[in-house]
């Protein structure tokens, strides 16, 4: 390792440090993301032979230690007591991630073909790999698609079980959740503006098209297309934010800018 940088070494350090894997490994999966850290993560992870390092018998071990006593799942008290395992406040988006990984159908309750299956994707069979993997699922937040996905997986995984819908008050804390990570400086004015204007559930097709309004649309709505096929909620939002002159407010509050 002695002819790498210094950047380049101290990436090979913290990739062993966090997969657990050998110098070698890491060289490999380093060099195959040319040097980018988050994509070394997504080649080792992706590769068949992590599946093999899980034991069945592990597994089965953690999944009883959070098991309801009265059903065949993990429920709120089964992912409290993970959560303080892990050192991880339950409301971390971290839990969000997981849940993704591992397939979760709904919030607070993972079936013990979601969790076995999940943490044999991610190659965790002991609470030390459960710990070192959390760095790993927060950077996955960074990846753009990643993060769409994420964010497209959480409508279903909030929503009341049987309900089409998102409940208004659900929907708002999932948003302000996922973009206190993928900033966006108008998610506090989309939330007031719905508790004060809309006060009703939310729509997969609404959740989905915020994320590409989000997205494509400037802050300043300098590049907002009255005439595109954005939701009706969305076209109301842009006029509440034109009649109380929050664009140019936000604008100029903006640090960034």
């Amino acid at each position: 390792m002695h002819k790498l940088g210094r950047s380049n070494r101290d990436k090979v350090q913290q990739f062993m440090a966090i997969t657990g894997a050998s110098e070698k490994v890491a060289l490999q999966a380093l060099k195959a993301s040319d040097w980018h850290l988050e994509g070394a993560f997504d080649v080792f992870y992706s590769q068949p032979h992590i599946r093999t390092y899980t034991d069945t018998r592990h597994l089965e071990e953690l999944y009883h230690r959070y098991k309801d006593s009265y059903a065949d799942m993990i429920l709120v008290d089964g992912i409290t007591l993970l959560c303080n395992d892990l050192q991880v406040d339950p409301q971390d988006i971290v839990m969000l991630v997981l849940s993704w990984h591992m397939k979760a159908a709904t919030m607070c309750e993972f079936s013990k073909q979601e969790f076995i299956s999940g943490l044999q994707a991610l190659g965790i069979d002991t609470l030390e790999k459960f710990r070192e993997r959390i760095q790993y699922m927060r950077s996955e937040l960074k990846d753009d698609q990643k993060f769409r996905e994420i964010y497209n997986f959480a409508f279903g995984w909030a929503k009341e079980k049987g309900q089409k819908s998102l409940a208004l008050d659900t929907a708002i804390g999932m948003w302000q959740l996922l973009f206190a990570e993928n900033q966006w400086p108008l998610v506090d004015h989309w939330c007031q503006f719905l508790q004060a204007r809309h006060n009703k559930a939310i729509s997969r097709d609404t959740w989905s098209q915020l994320l590409e309004f989000a997205r494509t649309v400037d802050p300043t709505l300098s590049n907002y297309d009255a005439e595109g096929a954005w939701p009706y909620l969305i076209d109301e939002f842009v006029e509440y934010l034109n009649e109380n002159d929050i664009v140019q407010k936000s604008h100029m509050d903006d640090p960034a800018r």
